[in-house]
């Protein structure tokens, strides 16, 4: 899962109106936590195994028990987890109250819901239950790949420390010297390059230079560039929601409250934590400003 929420479905009445009105709900919450939704609809175990053969990755399988032409919804569930080895989220549902002989391959990250009386209203809270849980989940993934940027911001403070703690006791002029001399020599060969490349006018080689061209220099090409045919200038909004937001992240520290458990990344300089409100919001702006892009993309040809 990134911005792109996948969903396979497999039902044999999918078509009819009960279960259009939920998948359209389904969308709706999707959007709602600012995900693209894309919902593939299977009506038959054969339907679904060409899908699944050739789009393995979804964020969830949902299927029915009872499927059209002797096939069951165990069969979907048995050849996910035994022949293709995934383990996929799964929701499994039914309107047979008789289950208990069904041996499925793996219960591993299967729902089941027993569907009474027709009442697809709570058969729909399940399923935006169970795709909630995936989507807190996948921000607890986001959070881990953070932990990298944690040790790194981590150690990044300890060295500081040690420097400061250093120099507050012993003579430092040494230290001093060395690092500014490595400043000094480092934006000095930048200064050179950026100097060949404008009297050579060879901006491939600033392109080619991640240093040169960090994502700060590629807004404010982007901002000439809006400006310069005509489209609404986003580069401010881009730099706070998107830059600022990133930096932020790369130095927040992973957290755990003792008392309630809670585990989560705070940003203790500006006092910001990543909580769902806050990854919701970043997955909104990520989506805002890649249509920005798109658009001035397609004004450009």
């Amino acid at each position: 899962m990134k911005l792109d929420y996948n969903i396979l479905w497999v039902d044999d009445r999918i078509k009819e109106r009960p279960f259009q009105k939920i998948l359209a709900e389904t969308k709706e919450f999707l959007l709602g936590q600012y995900f693209n939704c894309n919902i593939i609809e299977a009506e038959d175990y054969n339907e679904f195994v060409k899908i699944f053969s050739i789009k393995k990755e979804f964020d969830i399988i949902i299927t029915d028990y009872s499927l059209d032409e002797g096939t069951f919804g165990n069969q979907v569930i048995d050849f996910i987890r035994n022949s293709q080895h995934n383990f996929t989220e799964i929701f499994f549902y039914s309107a047979n109250s008789d289950l208990k002989d069904i041996k499925l391959y793996s219960n591993n990250r299967i729902t089941f819901f027993q569907l009474t009386g027709g009442d697809y209203k709570e058969l729909e809270n399940e399923i935006l239950e169970v795709i909630n849980q995936t989507i807190k989940k996948f921000q607890n993934i986001v959070a881990m790949r953070g932990m990298i940027m944690n040790e790194v911001s981590s150690l990044d403070a300890q060295m500081l420390e040690i420097v400061e703690n250093y120099i507050s006791k012993t003579e430092h002029q040494k230290i001093i010297d060395r690092v500014l001399d490595e400043l000094i020599s480092f934006h000095s060969e930048k200064l050179d390059k950026s100097q060949r490349y404008k009297k050579n006018n060879n901006f491939n080689k600033v392109l080619s230079e991640p240093i040169l061209f960090s994502s700060s220099q590629r807004a404010s090409a982007i901002e000439e560039i809006a400006d310069s045919i005509g489209v609404p200038n986003f580069i401010k909004e881009f730099r706070i929601n998107i830059i600022k937001v990133r930096n932020e992240f790369a130095h927040a520290v992973f957290v755990k409250d003792e008392g309630t458990g809670r585990e989560y990344f705070i940003d203790k300089k500006d006092g910001i934590d990543f909580n769902e409100d806050k990854c919701r919001d970043i997955r909104k702006n990520i989506n805002i400003h890649k249509e920005n892009l798109e658009n001035l993309q397609s004004k450009i040809g």
